[in-house]
């Protein structure tokens, strides 16, 4: 779930997920436009698979839990 498996490539996994989350995090942001910016990032045409919107909240927590990014006045911003 974290990291890829035998059954999970590579860009399915959290971590991976939450890498493409903190480079589309140059400034704060809502969680719907991040969300809309990592669907038109991953473009099946481009080899990625789509992803749920449930995995992509569980990059979020991922994301969280480690100290990367935290909510600010509704908006997601990396912490320092």
């Amino acid at each position: 779930m974290i990291l890829p498996t035998k059954r999970l490539p590579q860009d399915r996994t959290l971590l991976f997920i939450g890498g493409q989350v903190l480079q589309l995090l140059k400034a704060p942001t809502t969680v719907s436009r991040i969300w809309d910016q990592l669907k038109a990032e991953r473009d099946p045409l481009l080899g990625y698979r789509d992803i749920s919107y449930d995995w992509f909240v569980l990059s979020l927590s991922f994301l969280f839990s480690a100290g990367a990014i935290e909510l600010s006045r509704g908006r997601l911003r990396r912490t320092r």
